[in-house]
């Protein structure tokens, strides 16, 4: 590329990044994110349900679970968290399984927004192929809002006053 050409992150034509802004301290929505007795409650897109198998949170420990869809359909699923770092942030790996060669990188981040957190999930896949199938396929796109808009309707009942403990 020339001298004043944009620049754009060499795998932009391979991920796809979901935000939102959730009406809870960071604190709160990080800890729902990484404790697996919140995780199984909002989990997935609207109408999946998710059980876990195994779970251990730490860099290098795994998620293993299954995703159940509105039409009976079970996806087996698995996590490795590669980074963490509370409460800003979080890198894992997600696959069918621990051998998965489509596996797919996800760094989600936590930041302030005021007395909210705004969320942002960026999802680099191994090709722009694996990336397009995602969306067009299996809509990566809108179940990734609609699993951050889970988390926000969850968080957000857990944040009422008198709702936890």
């Amino acid at each position: 590329m020339g001298r004043g050409a944009p620049t754009r992150p060499a795998t932009a034509d391979r991920e796809i990044v979901v935000s939102r802004v959730i009406d809870a301290p960071r604190e709160l929505v990080f800890e729902a994110f990484t404790e697996v007795e919140h995780l199984s409650r909002w989990w997935g897109p609207d109408g999946f349900t998710t059980t876990t198998r195994a779970f251990d949170f730490r860099v290098g420990g795994e998620w293993d679970f299954v995703m159940h869809g509105p039409d009976g359909t079970d996806y087996q699923e698995w996590i490795s968290w590669t980074r963490i770092v509370p409460p800003e942030g979080i890198a894992l790996r997600h696959g069918e399984s621990r051998d998965d060669p489509n596996a797919f990188e996800s760094v989600l981040t936590f930041e302030p927004d005021g007395a909210a957190t705004r969320i942002v999930m960026r999802t680099v896949f191994p090709t722009r192929e694996l990336r397009d199938e995602a969306v067009e396929k299996y809509h990566a796109v809108e179940g990734g809002e609609q699993t951050l808009g889970n988390l926000a309707t969850y968080v957000t009942e857990i944040a009422r006053p008198g709702a936890r403990g």
